[in-house]
């Protein structure tokens, strides 16, 4: 009898554990910010799709390589300057990113949202708003009007 109650007990408590667990790790945020930064600084582009949600990282590389930026884009400056987080496991990642990309030698530098997603136990770069990786934009959202067409697959 008592050891029914501890397993009844013990898998009423084991739920709540898994759940604390998949909490994203805050502390973890900025250390994979940074680690994308500096791959993209120092063009280990194939590096730095390693940090890329799954889905996008293929594209990623091949984009890289039909600009040919190993050899034309430089990246000249990154910061840190604000970064929020929800319960949910998405931050926003506020940078402010300086490049040029050959042929031009005109530097440009813009603030930069980053979204990251905690996914497995990682942060993970879902898409950027602004900067050298036009390929990170955010998919547009559907105008107003056509928000009635959208149908629920399921997936979630």
């Amino acid at each position: 009898m008592r050891t029914g109650v501890f397993v009844v007990l013990l898998l009423s408590i084991l739920p709540s554990c898994a759940a604390w667990r998949a909490r994203p790790d805050v502390e973890e945020l900025k250390p994979a910010i940074e680690l994308f930064h500096q791959r993209a600084r120092w063009k280990d582009f194939r590096g730095a799709a390693d940090l890329l949600v799954p889905e996008r990282r293929k594209a990623f590389v091949k984009a890289r390589t039909k600009t040919d930026d190993e050899r034309d884009l430089f990246i000249t400056n990154f910061d840190l300057e604000d970064a929020k987080v929800s319960g949910a496991g998405v931050a926003e990642v506020v940078s402010r990113i300086s490049w040029y990309r050959l042929p031009s030698n005109v530097e440009k530098t813009a603030t930069v949202t980053s979204v990251f997603v905690w996914r497995d136990g990682k942060w993970w770069l879902e898409s950027q708003d602004e900067g050298p990786f036009s390929d990170l934009m955010p998919a547009p959202e559907l105008p107003a009007s056509d928000a009635g067409t959208v149908v629920d697959a399921g997936v979630l």
